[in-house]
């Protein structure tokens, strides 16, 4: 799961081990309690995988011995005045490149590689376990943009049946408990039980809103092809028209009329 959650952050922009972290801290409550010691083993497999590859950021420049002073430095009138905050501003800047080098080799940027991208899919529709099925859930929700309609369908179907199924036990648990429940027992019990109603009437609703927007989808898609076919019907009607390939049109009933007149007065 954590791999999963780490490829679908990289998706979005390269980032190294601080920014994930709290990232993953701060917009996944499951893994409010993440640390570095969790976090950077699973970048050295994805690493040691090809799903992922460090980015040699690009180093800070030190202040050169031989420039000129740096912009912004104010003459003081004296020179020994001047040579000294010279010295004092070279110092500096040496200093913030050294820490800055040193801040730049301990957060590594990783940046996600097409195999990576690969897994992610895999591991975004693979099935929930069975043990942590409500996190896995969550998760692969918060990424579910990138599943295509009929997975996010299958997504939500499979966190539907698990809930139905655990609303059953739940209710067959109030219904004929195993021993006496007091009543704040009971309490815990009706309330799991009400939320986990409302955690199904909330699944129904999105498997309704992406039935909606997948049955849009298709019938604009079917409206684009018979757009891209109408040109080329009516093409084919205006050949087989030119090639005579349609009857001429039968005579006039008047011409026929006076056609069998004549044949009339010749036969008397």
């Amino acid at each position: 799961m954590l791999e999963l959650a780490i490829l679908g952050l990289m998706k979005q922009r390269p980032m190294h081990g601080y920014d994930l972290r709290k990232r993953l801290r701060d917009d996944f409550g499951p893994m409010s309690n993440l640390s570095f010691g969790s976090l950077y083993p699973a970048l050295a497999r994805l690493e040691a995988s090809g799903a992922v590859h460090a980015i040699a950021p690009a180093a800070t420049r030190a202040l050169p011995e031989g420039d000129a002073e740096p912009p912004g430095f104010a003459m003081t009138g004296s020179l020994t005045g001047e040579r000294a905050a010279l010295m004092a501003r070279r110092a500096t800047a040496k200093a913030a490149a050294a820490l800055g080098s040193r801040s730049t080799r301990s957060r590594k940027v990783y940046e996600i590689t097409s195999d990576g991208e690969l897994l992610f899919e895999r591991l975004l529709e693979e099935p929930d376990g069975r043990g942590e099925e409500a996190r896995s859930f969550s998760l692969r929700l918060a990424f579910a943009r990138h599943l295509t309609p009929q997975a996010r369908i299958r997504l939500l179907e499979r966190r539907r049946m698990q809930l139905s199924d655990r609303l059953q036990s739940a209710r067959r648990g109030l219904e004929a408990p195993g021993r006496t429940l007091d009543c704040y027992e009971r309490a815990i019990a009706e309330h799991a039980r009400e939320s986990l109603e409302s955690d199904l009437v909330w699944i129904e609703r999105l498997l309704s809103a992406e039935h909606v927007a997948l049955d849009a989808a298709r019938s604009a898609e079917r409206d684009d092809v018979t757009r891209a076919e109408q040109p080329a019907r009516e093409a084919a009607v205006a050949a087989a028209g030119s090639a005579g390939a349609f009857p001429a049109p039968a005579a006039s009933t008047s011409t026929g009329s006076q056609s069998s007149s004549a044949v009339g007065r010749s036969s008397s």
